[in-house]
């Protein structure tokens, strides 16, 4: 196969904008370690959406290339190129990658958490304008970088599936283990029913919890939850204190032994704090926004609560997702997460629609025709 010199992607240039097709230049070499990949699966994950309509932001990010779970097919390869694992990286291997790290700073050195790397970089964190220019996934080639944490896939794991396990799945199963696990018999409360509480709803079911109640909202949400393990659900539409009584009223007046927040909204923190029982444990993930409602202090005293914070997640974690996926393949409807995949013409409509909460998790295949063209 030639290897191509440019490729095709859609660039994120304004906040809230449609994407621009755009052809982006590719590494004339490809450095020691480095892999370039042809794209086979995109998921958009809720990072890629609040970045989109700037919820997420910084100076000088645009433009960008987002998406940050995919798989796809080697073409070129960099000397020494190998796996998390040491495995050598071939030419038509099936990978998967996440963010880059250093492996020499004091976050990866001494405290030994790529998460805590000082120089830790995401593919949709490169600019579109700058070289290596296509990192992330919304393109039909990337360019995967030395520090690149990759994994070779198994071809039992559906590219969705491994998509999916690079962010959303591999940072659900950090979080239970920040938590320290669920306590087989006891209760659970996800707050958040998108992709990250879903899934965070089947391995509170698969961990052995007796109740798993996911909070979130809309319905079709939390009917979707009930096929993925919940034993109840509660509408948030209804308000703060109600779904705090809610969860009391399930719990028989006791509370959650452990709440877990996916859903990052500014009532998430009193939430938690409420429907926590006395000496739970709120594991805080999704809160990447603004500051949230206020609550005292002195409710967590008087709970005894423990407050644990957990960040997206490392190699470690996305290789469990992967064994996770093909333990539990069979458990729950995975596939009821995606829709049906489009090309990458498609992906503005995409990102909308999962913005307005239209789908769970948007698929963008780049290999597939443009609409125009179809």
């Amino acid at each position: 196969m030639t290897i191509p010199e440019s490729t095709r992607a859609a660039v994120l240039v304004e906040h809230g904008a449609p994407l621009e097709l755009q052809e982006l230049p590719l590494p004339a070499r490809i450095e020691p370690g480095a892999a370039l990949v042809r794209i086979t699966c995109t998921t958009l994950c809720g990072t890629d959406i609040e970045i989109w309509s700037g919820k997420m932001t910084f100076p000088g990010m645009l433009p960008m290339v987002l998406g940050h779970e995919m798989v796809g097919e080697v073409v070129a390869v960099g000397p020494g190129a190998a796996d998390a694992l040491g495995v050598t990286i071939a030419v038509g291997d099936r990978i998967g990658w996440s963010e880059s790290v250093c492996g020499s700073c004091f976050g990866c050195t001494v405290l030994r958490q790529p998460v805590a790397c000082e120089r830790r970089g995401y593919g949709f964190l490169q600019r579109s304008d700058a070289p290596p220019y296509a990192t992330a996934g919304l393109a039909e080639y990337a360019y995967v970088t030395p520090g690149a944490q990759k994994l070779r896939l198994p071809e039992e794991v559906a590219d969705t599936w491994a998509s999916a396990a690079g962010c959303a799945a591999k940072t659900v199963l950090r979080a239970f283990d920040r938590a320290g696990g669920v306590h087989p018999g006891s209760r659970v409360v996800v707050q958040g029913s998108g992709a990250l509480g879903l899934f965070a709803t089947a391995v509170a079911s698969i961990a052995g919890a007796a109740s798993v109640i996911t909070a979130g909202a809309p319905a079709s949400r939390l009917a979707l939850a009930e096929r993925f393990g919940a034993t109840a659900t509660v509408d948030i539409a209804d308000g703060s204190e109600a779904a705090i009584a809610r969860v009391q009223e399930l719990t028989d007046g006791r509370g959650a032994d452990l709440v877990l927040d996916f859903a990052g909204a500014p009532s998430i923190g009193p939430e938690a704090v409420g429907m926590a029982a006395q000496r739970g444990t709120i594991a805080v993930v999704g809160s990447t926004g603004p500051a949230g409602d206020p609550f005292p202090l002195s409710a967590i005293m008087g709970k005894e609560l423990s407050v644990v914070g957990s960040l997206n997640g490392d190699v470690s974690d996305y290789f469990r997702s992967i064994e996770f996926f093909r333990a539990f393949a069979d458990r729950f409807p995975w596939d009821a997460l995606f829709s049906a995949p489009c090309a990458l013409d498609g992906a503005s409509e995409r990102i909308a629609n999962m913005h307005a909460l239209g789908e769970v998790k948007a698929v963008i295949d780049p290999r597939l025709p443009a609409r125009s063209a179809a």
